[in-house]
């Protein structure tokens, strides 16, 4: 019955989210074409919006259902459901975008589109913030609730009890505790729910009790009893979920993946691990790298005779560094230092007074012009537009032992610029905060927080007060 509400309540937002969409997009066309000012007749017909109307509808659906939009979200937070409509609105504008182009439609109002993105991630959080608000209501008074047991008093069931108690607007209610061990549950009794029998009095409770989920929150000590406590959940149709004893030690997201016929606990969930991401990923970076370097070309070509006049040898610097699965590459960027053996350049930090700099070196480094070559890293696979920053080996070599964790950020593509970049963590700033960043971005990674990364980057400036 609950899983059967689910699946309803999945289908409405479905046909909630076309049918706000098509309000959305008369919405915009009325605004675009009938109540601004300096209204200029429509290249393209009312049809052909329209048209691309229900394309944009029909991505925007299976784009949904792909990253996993529509499914329930009782036990997640509002938070995480806001990054994924916009998430799927970035993805699915992109799309549309680039099918325009492979058209040819070109004379699609830049207007009508920026009000139809912008309206289509307001009315979409709005209306779901209200439904949200709703269950929140009729669950915290007593409907649509979940019964559970917990298996295991001690300080692992103690937790998750106050975490369901914390959280009333979610729907679950604890009937009580099963514990082999009477004295599990601390002096203040009242505090908690009853033990209303021992872990093998489990089956006969399912068969007494309306129970929809069973919690397991025992040690690993007990693990030998796991198998029977899933055979007799499953026997009596009854939802099971295990706490793992060791929770406290894994990441905020560990990733549960399937070896063979092995069900395998990766410590830490990376949303580019899966190969649609990846592929999205990696198509923006071509995309935009392409864009980028055909627009700043002009300004390459200044730079490269402003190095080439200022000191003699290579316009282009290229630096050995740490990458992706901790492969190691060169990446290019425009020369502003004195020529000098690779030796000394890979081993020496930067000062702020360093006599190795020529002064338009010190300009183009201030400024981050000398980054802009890395687009062609980009192009070459070896980098990503946004991602942590890369290395020398050098230097990861001293970090891997000093600093918990700092490896993680080759799991992914090292960027041009970074979420720790634009929280102000460059230059002569601490590592361990930019690698805590850095596991920030690598565990959230979605389309649109790569563009709001770069969006920030091009409003903070590239200007580096600790670039030298």
């Amino acid at each position: 019955m609950i899983r059967g509400r689910e699946s309803l309540l999945t289908k409405l937002y479905i046909v909630s989210d076309f049918l706000v969409i098509q309000a959305i997009f008369f919405i915009a066309w009325v605004l675009r074409f009938y109540l601004l000012d300096g209204v200029i007749t429509a290249e393209v017909s009312f049809e052909d919006y329209f048209i691309w109307n229900i394309a944009f509808s029909i991505i925007y659906i299976t784009t949904g259902l792909m990253v996993s939009l529509y499914t329930p979200k009782r036990k997640k937070s509002f938070i995480s459901e806001i990054f994924k409509i916009i998430q799927v609105n970035f993805i699915s504008m992109f799309m549309i975008l680039s099918l325009l182009f492979l058209f040819r439609t070109v004379d699609v109002s830049r207007v009508f589109l920026f009000l139809y993105f912008l309206f289509n991630i307001i009315s979409q959080v709005s209306y779901r913030f209200i439904i949200k608000k709703g269950l929140w209501k009729l669950r915290s008074k007593g409907f649509n609730k979940q019964f559970l047991i917990v298996l295991g008093a001690g300080a692992l069931g103690k937790d998750f009890y106050h975490t369901v108690k914390k959280n009333p607007e979610y729907g679950f209610e604890i009937l009580g505790f099963l514990d082999d061990n009477k004295k599990s549950v601390s002096n203040n009794q009242s505090e908690y729910k009853p033990i209303i029998g021992k872990i093998k009095d489990l089956e006969d409770v399912l068969n007494k009790k309306l129970i929809d989920e069973v919690v397991v929150a025992l040690p690993l000590t007990v693990y030998s009893k796991y198998g029977d406590i899933i055979k007799i959940c499953e026997k009596a149709g009854v939802r099971v979920s295990i706490i793992p004893d060791f929770y406290d030690v894994l990441p905020a997201n560990p990733n549960f993946e399937k070896f063979g016929d092995f069900p395998i606990i990766n410590v830490r969930d990376v949303p580019l691990d899966d190969y649609v991401n990846r592929g999205l990923k990696r198509a923006f970076d071509i995309l935009f790298s392409i864009i980028a370097i055909v627009l700043v070309s002009p300004l390459l070509i200044l730079i490269a005779l402003g190095v080439k006049l200022t000191s003699p040898g290579p316009i282009l610097f290229k630096q050995e560094r740490v990458g992706l699965n901790r492969r190691k590459f060169y990446m290019y960027k425009f020369r502003s230092m004195k020529h000098m053996p690779e030796t000394i350049s890979n081993t020496q930090w930067t000062t702020e007074n360093d006599p190795r700099k020529t002064k338009f070196g010190s300009f183009i480094r201030k400024t981050s012009l000398d980054e802009l070559p890395q687009f062609f890293n980009v192009l070459k696979g070896d980098m990503s537009v946004v991602g942590p920053r890369p290395e020398r080996p050098f230097f990861v070599d001293q970090f891997k032992e000093d600093i918990p964790k700092y490896m993680v950020k080759h799991q992914i593509r090292p960027g041009i610029t970074g979420w720790a970049q634009v929280c102000g963590l460059r230059g002569d700033t601490s590592i361990s905060d930019r690698i805590k960043h850095d596991i920030y971005y690598i565990e959230n990674w979605t389309l649109s927080f790569d563009i709001v990364i770069i969006f920030k980057t091009v409003v903070n400036g590239f200007i580096n007060k600790n670039a030298y």
